[in-house]
């Protein structure tokens, strides 16, 4: 017979995830043309517009610099000579280029975060109370409106520009809350891995592919039109996610009374059933929250320096081209998402066939997910002007840095599922300060454009890293928490 309550540590006498006496009950639905893994695929897109709104500045900060006032300064510590590339098309390049010093490309850059981090925990509050779809969807859809506006903030100057970007991160911080919430309802808990991965893929995608497209448009076009194409998408996606997104399987009209059933009776031993009260003083003092707290911080740090500062890297010291930079700092965003969704399988697998709890399987893949990509950040630093040597370590830095997803980045869901969104919000908060403070200590240490100066970046990065990685090790937890329901139960911690 097949066993859910797979999260046990080989005690028969726990209760598994699913209680035994529910398990005939469950009848698992199909995945093909379900309502679960059609809202996996749509959040998809909507991370993937999330996400390329987000680092397509990365790129057309590179194309919106003068270049002759910037060259000396940019490559003046450079040991790499330039790469040779194709003539870019002349008639077509009429944008604005500004004469921004590295300092004020730091908070350009940078500002975003500062509009991010504001609404983190509120969304995680609202997305509760008031359903996480239209939530969702106007924090895109305002992000959407800000982004078609940026070349004219631009032109007005950078402090517009950093305000557009600051009230873009404010759209962009209830996203993530939101959707937790929105996956509490709707993630059987022995899907969560898969299901995650899938929806969180977009937003490796968003990356994988405004890099290189942005270094094509700017190529071909001008940096503005990157913020005109990029914002379309995200209109289409906006409208889509109003037709075909419903807050619960309860209120979706087209889904299987089977798929229906299946979601709410894995789920109903979970959930708080009281909606109204929310325990802040257990969880602003839950030591398991407290290591995803400092997990995803660590985590972020090195992931948002190079989000941010990558091309920057590749412009700056390997000397790579418009076009070549957006293709190559893609790369590694491309070996993420690869390893995002197989850890997800993975996971799954080991918790449901292997009988793995919850917590082992979290803190190994978090474990492999943030030592690996400082080994390998810390060596590209060594690499010189290898360009083929330093392009593959960062790619497996930030492709092992993958596995984490099935890590720390979705335990607030088996820890408190009612309250996924609002822990999602606290810890995101937390994540989000690095982003804030990463580019601009890294533009401030690398003002000549060293190697050495950015080993020193990649050494700060990989330190956070690692000691994020021992303190999740030590707090984390797998169990559902007391104070987050109210019959309190052991699922393989």
């Amino acid at each position: 017979m097949e066993r859910y309550g797979s999260d046990t540590e080989g005690d028969e006498q726990e209760k598994p995830l699913l209680h035994r006496r529910h398990e005939d009950e469950v009848q698992r639905a199909p995945i093909c043309c379900s309502s679960r893994y059609g809202l996996a695929l749509l959040s998809c897109y909507g991370f993937f517009v999330v996400y390329s709104l987000r680092v397509n500045l990365s790129v057309a900060m590179v194309d919106m610099l003068n270049s002759t006032h910037q060259s000396s300064a940019n490559h003046s510590g450079s040991v790499c000579p330039p790469h040779t590339s194709p003539a870019r098309p002349k008639h077509n390049h009429t944008a604005s280029v500004y004469n921004w010093n590295s300092e004020t490309q730091g908070w350009i850059l940078g500002s975003f975060f500062y509009g991010y981090i504001l609404t983190q925990i509120p969304g995680g509050y609202l997305a509760g109370r008031f359903g996480p779809k239209w939530l969702m969807g106007f924090g895109i859809l305002g992000t959407v409106v800000f982004t078609l506006l940026t070349p004219v903030a631009a032109d007005l100057g950078a402090s517009y520009l950093i305000v557009v970007r600051v009230l873009e991160g404010i759209g962009e911080g209830v996203t993530f809350p939101a959707m937790y919430t929105m996956w509490a309802a709707w993630a059987p808990p022995l899907e969560r891995s898969r299901l995650l991965t899938i929806s969180y893929l977009g937003a490796q995608l968003g990356t994988v592919i405004a890099l290189p497209l942005s270094g094509e448009i700017c190529f071909y076009l001008d940096w503005t039109y990157v913020f005109y194409i990029f914002g379309a998408f995200g209109l289409v996606w906006f409208i889509m996610w109003a037709l075909l997104v419903f807050d619960t399987p309860n209120t979706h009209p087209r889904i299987s009374e089977r798929e229906r059933l299946y979601i709410t009776t894995s789920l109903k031993n979970e959930l708080s059933t009281s909606a109204s009260y929310i325990p802040w003083r257990a969880i602003v003092t839950s030591k398991p929250l407290l290591g995803i707290v400092v997990a995803h911080f660590s985590y972020n740090w090195t992931f948002y320096t190079l989000l941010t500062l990558l091309p920057t890297y590749m412009n700056d010291i390997l000397r790579f081209s418009i076009q070549q930079n957006g293709i190559l700092s893609a790369l590694p965003y491309l070996g993420c998402a690869l390893m995002a969704v197989l850890s997800g399988q993975v996971a799954d697998y080991l918790r449901e066939t292997c009988s793995y709890s919850t917590v082992a399987v979290r803190k190994s893949f978090s474990l492999i997910g943030m030592i690996g990509p400082a080994v390998f950040l810390v060596a590209t630093g060594y690499t010189g002007c290898d360009y083929t040597l330093a392009v593959t370590f960062l790619t497996i830095s930030s492709s092992l840095g993958g596995v984490s997803a099935s890590g720390f980045n979705i335990n607030h869901l088996d820890i408190a599922p009612s309250y996924a969104g609002i822990l999602l919000g606290i810890t995101n908060t937390f994540a989000t300060i690095p982003g804030m403070v990463g580019p601009v200590i890294a533009r401030a240490l690398t003002q000549n454009n060293t190697i050495e100066e950015w080993q020193i970046v990649f050494y700060i990065a990989a330190g956070i890293n690692l000691f994020g990685a021992i303190f999740y090790t030590v707090f984390g937890q797998g169990t559902v928490q007391h104070w987050a329901v109210h019959t309190s139960y052991s699922h393989g911690d």
